[in-house]
């Protein structure tokens, strides 16, 4: 598994429908709205490197309001701790 997080810089009146539309993507786990420089941040989750080639330039780029994108590319995950919990939600214990 290969993940990427994208820096999102968006039309501030359209991140709403940025996020729900980015969300959308086959390959986007997760995308969040921020405070700062960046308006939203998509976690990418995709079997090889060369499927980022199709979800980040190909469909993330190219979400109508996506100003800039900057991808960084993780190498290892240090702590599975949140992401466990997460994928956890909803389930009972013992299940």
């Amino acid at each position: 598994m290969v993940t990427a997080i994208v820096f999102i810089k968006a039309d501030v009146a359209r991140i709403p429908e940025v996020a729900e539309q980015a969300a959308a993507i086959e390959g986007v786990s997760e995308v969040y709205s921020v405070t700062g420089g960046l308006d939203l941040i998509a976690l990418v989750r995709v079997a090889r490197h060369d499927d980022l080639a199709t979800v980040i330039p190909e469909h993330v780029n190219r979400v109508p309001g996506v100003l800039s994108t900057e991808t960084h590319i993780a190498f290892r995950a240090y702590s599975s701790h949140d992401l466990e919990a997460a994928f956890s939600l909803g389930e009972e214990d013992g299940v």
